[in-house]
């Protein structure tokens, strides 16, 4: 037992909060405690091999994210998926993990084509030579990704980065962990059709547009990008395509 909860100690890795964290929070999101009680103080204590002020710290930052909540008389709950900090990066991180969920995808893209289009069409009215540089960078990785010269999901995900970035708006700019996960999540379900990776003539519609102040043209290249995904995923749910 004692070689049991020494392993378990040690999977947490150096910072013993942190770790307790993410694996207590993977727990949680993928459905560990699902229709369970989840433990107590003691109990989790005794289980990860912690003291009690690690797991007071870390059940703290998961009551912060949303996915947990401590009532008198009633303990430490599990709160619903509702109540969760989906702009979390370690929710979304934690989300990932999950089985696959074409509904997931489906919410993550309706929230994008709400957003990166208006980021694009900023980008182009407002945005720098430096930005624009970004924006250019990104999509020069595209293409060496192409040619098998760059990782493909990385460099897409640099190319929308930088154009949150380049919109000058720091709500916008904060969305970048959620646009990173929703095309992690979409590189999954993309890949099952041949020649579905990102189109470089698509992304490069929405750098030029940018490039050339053209705000309604980065809006409308930007929005393509986004509802081909969603026209994909309507035509999977419309088939029964099987979750997992």
């Amino acid at each position: 037992m004692d070689d049991e909860r020494s392993s378990i100690r040690s999977s947490l890795g150096r910072n013993l909060t942190y770790g307790m964290l993410d694996a207590l929070g993977r727990s949680i999101v993928t459905g560990e405690y699902t229709a369970k009680i989840f433990p107590t103080e003691a109990e989790l204590t005794e289980r990860y091999a912690v003291s009690r002020s690690v797991t007071r710290e870390a059940v703290k930052m998961l009551t912060a994210k949303g996915l947990l909540s401590a009532r008198p008389r009633q303990g430490t709950i599990v709160q619903p998926e509702v109540s969760w900090n989906l702009f979390d990066a370690d929710v979304l991180r934690w989300l990932l993990e999950r089985k696959f969920s074409i509904s997931l995808l489906r919410q993550f893209s309706e929230l994008r084509v709400s957003i990166e289009p208006a980021a694009a069409e900023l980008a182009a009215r407002t945005g720098t030579p430096e930005s624009f540089g970004l924006i250019a960078a990104g999509y020069q990785r595209m293409v060496a990704a192409e040619a098998g010269k760059d990782d493909t999901l990385d460099a897409d995900i640099a190319f929308h980065v930088a154009v949150l970035t380049a919109s000058g708006n720091p709500f916008y700019a904060q969305f970048r962990d959620v646009v990173e996960t929703a095309l992690r999540t979409s590189i999954r379900f993309t890949n099952r059709f041949k020649g579905r990776a990102a189109s470089l003539p698509a992304h490069k519609a929405v750098k030029d547009a940018i490039e050339a102040h053209d705000s309604a043209g980065a809006h409308t290249a930007m929005s393509l990008i986004i509802r081909e995904v969603m026209l994909l995923i309507a035509e999977a749910e419309r088939q029964g395509a099987v979750e997992g």
